[in-house]
């Protein structure tokens, strides 16, 4: 494990935690190919804020890379819509990018 992810775990469970630090451990379970530990704080990011449109595209691609393209569907079309209803146009053209590939890869 990483000494970056260690110190973001050191932050769980004090006033410091939040869906930015849920991001940011699951980014970096990401990059080391945790897809499951990756996923499941990148859920709980999103669910501390459910507009957290870059916690919805991070966890879309999670389960991308983990091959559950069904669910990254799924996230990705939710994702969408967040990222729609705040405005955030980028979030939500780099989403649709990826959801077509969830589809593709899910046929």
């Amino acid at each position: 494990m990483s000494e970056m992810l260690d110190n973001l775990k050191n932050m769980l469970g004090t006033e410091r935690e939040n869906q930015l630090l849920h991001y940011s451990i699951g980014n970096e379970y990401l990059k080391s190919n945790e897809f499951d530990l990756a996923e499941k704080h990148l859920r709980k990011a999103v669910s501390l804020d459910p507009d957290y449109s870059a916690g919805w595209k991070l966890l879309g691609k999670t389960l991308n890379a983990a091959e559950k393209y069904d669910i990254a569907v799924d996230v990705f079309l939710d994702g969408i819509e967040v990222a729609e209803k705040r405005g955030d146009i980028q979030a939500a053209k780099e989403m649709k990018v990826f959801l077509k590939r969830a589809r593709k890869n899910s046929q």
